[in-house]
């Protein structure tokens, strides 16, 4: 009975503690799960520098050095420079250098139906057209006023980084050693908790190579095209379609589309053919072509919990939500399958051995 007791209130301590120093991780929780997730897509690389060189830690920081040179400086100059974009475009908006309602006023006169619609919707342009017009402003203002704290906040912003390499180095230094002390603490059994490990390390990895990849490819195509066809804030509009190419079913022709509209109303026909045929064979094949080559085997959720993981993720944890939402999603079903495997029945053998 004491036995009992002690072991009882062992545990209640254990997980007293485990969730104070949870609540200790909290603020750099971002940056942990970025540093694993690098570790686990750039294992490869780990790999080829571990068989190469025979020091561990060497092996370690030429894979981190990879890692940033082909990760982290490119995300950070893309950062600095949207910066400078959404504030310039604020700026223009509010001096009226950018005039939402005479591209309106343009698509209006190019597509006489628009007035139609208008009428049997009792909708009045004027109204629309202010709308439009303080819409744009509030949302770039928004934009711009997030882009400035993000600006203030740059030590953190660098210190998040700096921890995210600092953790990736040692989970990818040490991750056979972590991997069999998480065997050895969770008490999931063995078979169970390989099967986690390995949908882990394939949603992970599937999700960044199949996903964030393709998406980067899809924004970088439709803002090169965006800029050489003289359409402004190009870098801009590439990240916009890469964040929108993340979220299935909705894709970067949510952006190149209506810009197309716009060249085919204003007259500019052979800039709007070049954009739908870019976009439409050029931007919108790449998912198709890219995808299998970079995920390979790797577990691929369908498409409705894809698209409902993703946004759920996106609502709950922000940008990591894109990799959060699909590994929770995946974990889930492996759950029930697992549970649906080991602690379910037929009936109908049940019933055919009775007889």
């Amino acid at each position: 009975m004491q036995r009992v007791f002690e072991f009882r209130s062992f545990l209640v301590f254990l997980i007293f503690v485990s969730l104070l120093f949870f609540a200790l991780l909290m603020p750099f929780l971002g940056a942990i799960f970025w540093a694993v997730a690098l570790a686990i897509v750039f294992a490869p690389v780990q790999n080829f520098f571990s068989r190469h060189i025979k020091w561990k830690n060497t092996a370690t920081l030429c894979t981190l050095f990879c890692c940033t040179m082909i990760v982290v400086l490119p995300f950070l100059f893309i950062i600095s420079s949207v910066i400078a974009e959404c504030v310039k475009i604020y700026a223009s908006l509010s001096s009226g250098t950018i005039n939402p309602a005479y591209y309106f006023d343009e698509i209006q006169k190019a597509y006489p139906f628009i007035q139609d619609i208008f009428n049997q919707l009792n909708l009045d342009p004027a109204q629309v057209k202010e709308k439009i017009s303080s819409f744009a402003l509030r949302v770039s203002g928004f934009v711009a006023q997030q882009t400035v704290h993000l600006g203030q906040g740059t030590l953190s912003f660098i210190m998040q980084v700096a921890i995210m390499l600092y953790v990736a180095f040692y989970i990818m230094r040490d991750s056979k050693m972590l991997v069999m002390k998480l065997h050895k603490a969770l008490p999931l059994g063995y078979k169970r908790e390989q099967l986690f490990f390995a949908k882990f390390t394939e949603v992970t990895r599937a999700t960044i190579k199949g996903s964030l990849i393709v998406a980067i490819v899809q924004g970088t195509l439709g803002g090169l095209v965006f800029y050489f066809l003289g359409v402004s804030s190009a870098l801009l509009w590439g990240v916009v379609m890469t964040l929108f190419s993340l979220i299935p079913m909705v894709g970067a022709s949510i952006v190149w589309l209506p810009v197309c509209i716009y060249f085919f109303a204003v007259g500019a026909v052979l800039k709007g053919f070049i954009l739908l045929f870019f976009g439409a064979v050029v931007i919108g094949l790449m998912d198709n072509i890219l995808r299998p080559v970079l995920v390979g085997r790797d577990t691929k959720l369908p498409d409705y919990l894809i698209l409902l993981s993703t946004l759920g993720g996106f609502v709950i944890y922000g940008m990591n939500g894109f990799v959060v939402g699909p590994l929770i999603a995946t974990l889930f079903i492996a759950s029930w399958e697992i549970f649906s495997l080991e602690f379910n029945y037929d009936d109908t053998d049940e019933s055919e051995n009775e007889n």
